[in-house]
């Protein structure tokens, strides 16, 4: 997978749906801004929203040791 400039203001939305659902209290509206934040990036940088939402999600769930 080559590297997505992903901004912080995504990482920081996919941070707070993960221990929001972690916590069993994720809601609509968290979900919701993260998937326009993905669908909207994606558009802005021409890239796939399904990769974009990927890469961010590792990023936040899968960090690299050291991070």
């Amino acid at each position: 997978m080559a590297d997505i400039d992903i901004p912080e203001s995504l990482i920081a939305l996919e941070r707070t749906a993960w221990a929001e659902q972690q916590e069993g209290r994720l809601t609509v509206e968290t979900a919701a801004a993260v998937q326009k934040a993905y669908t909207e990036h994606a558009k802005a940088a021409g890239l796939s929203r399904y990769e974009v939402e990927r890469a961010t999600k590792r990023l936040v769930r899968h960090p690299e040791p050291g991070t």
